[in-house]
């Protein structure tokens, strides 16, 4: 009774929706079912695990009330568990967080090596069709030529892919309320105070490399390349050299709505999405600018706190 009875009634009282937590929409629910029908289960857990190795994947461990609106589809047919026991890919807990653009998602299902080299993923390039005129509504997949493998038409996404990306992105670990102790990793007792993203408890110098690779690198690449047709390149960008870091950080912070005729998709708020903190997005704009060859100017602290409020009242960066 102790060991089983207990505990089950102490997760029943304590897994209420969290306040800020929202129902899943028709189209995320669609793509729960594509979710389920692709098997993605069987490579990708949507759990985060109170030990070191998970703290990549999660701002925090996982709990009860993350799970709470997982609740019977009717009176008829229970809801599917999805916390999945197997990673042979990433845990997706909190992958509406880390990868927050659609334009990325899509790109991975057509063909995960477009995006992450290493991938064993395999293509779901089934869930695309190819048009040779495309309508209004159609969302245009910019694929590297690289990865077109002869297909000269263009490759649009459907519905079952936009459901199912809307599903992806609808993981987003949320943050407890005031006053509710949140569980930490078991890191070892030297580790606790190092800062992420720094690269040693001696050194507190934020690692810009690391800070990129965790919130920008998917998309434009390690080498600052990007993808042509897809995400812009860094590497010699004019908008990253500009003496004026104010662009550059308009775009961390609000997103960027694509280039007019060079087919860039939307880039999300990644600094606002990810709560980057001002100390972090200046470790991320100096690695960019003094990276692949860049020679900008570095940029100091206090000058982007004080671009801050410019920033967050100003117009989306075009």
């Amino acid at each position: 009774m102790f060991a089983a009875v207990l505990p089950a009634l102490d997760s029943q009282n304590n897994n209420a929706p969290l306040p800020e937590s929202k129902p899943l929409t028709s189209e995320e629910i669609a793509g729960k079912g594509i979710f389920m029908r692709e098997g993605c289960i069987a490579c990708h857990t949507q759990q985060v695990r109170n030990v070191e190795m998970d703290k990549m994947w999660g701002i925090r461990p996982s709990i009860a009330a993350d799970y709470a609106r997982n609740v019977r589809t009717d009176i008829w047919r229970n809801t599917a568990n999805l916390m999945g026991s197997e990673r042979t890919g990433p845990d997706l807990m909190n992958i509406g967080n880390r990868q927050p653009s659609e334009d990325w998602h899509l790109l991975h299902l057509y063909n995960p090596r477009s995006v992450v080299a290493q991938s064993i993923m395999p293509a779901y390039s089934w869930l695309f069709e190819i048009k040779d005129y495309v309508f209004p509504d159609d969302v245009v997949v910019n694929v590297p030529d690289e990865f077109r493998k002869g297909v000269t038409g263009k490759i649009i996404a459907t519905k079952e892919a936009l459901e199912l990306v809307a599903y992806l992105k609808s993981f987003k670990q949320l943050k407890l309320p005031d006053g509710k102790p949140t569980p930490v990793f078991l890191y070892g007792k030297e580790n606790r105070q190092i800062l992420p993203g720094t690269t040693s408890k001696l050194n507190t110098e934020l690692d810009g490399a690391a800070l990129y690779a965790s919130n920008c690198q998917s998309c434009h690449q390690e080498n600052g390349e990007g993808l042509k047709g897809a995400f812009p390149a860094l590497k010699g960008s004019a908008v990253v050299l500009d003496k004026d870091p104010k662009v550059q950080l308009n775009i961390i912070m609000k997103g960027y709505n694509g280039r007019a005729g060079e087919g860039y998709g939307v880039m999300p708020p990644v600094g606002t999405n990810n709560n980057l903190k001002p100390e972090e997005i200046v470790a991320i704009m100096n690695h960019e600018r003094t990276s692949w060859g860049n020679n900008g100017r570095k940029v100091t602290l206090t000058e982007i706190k004080e671009l801050f409020n410019q920033v967050k009242s100003g117009p989306v960066a075009k």
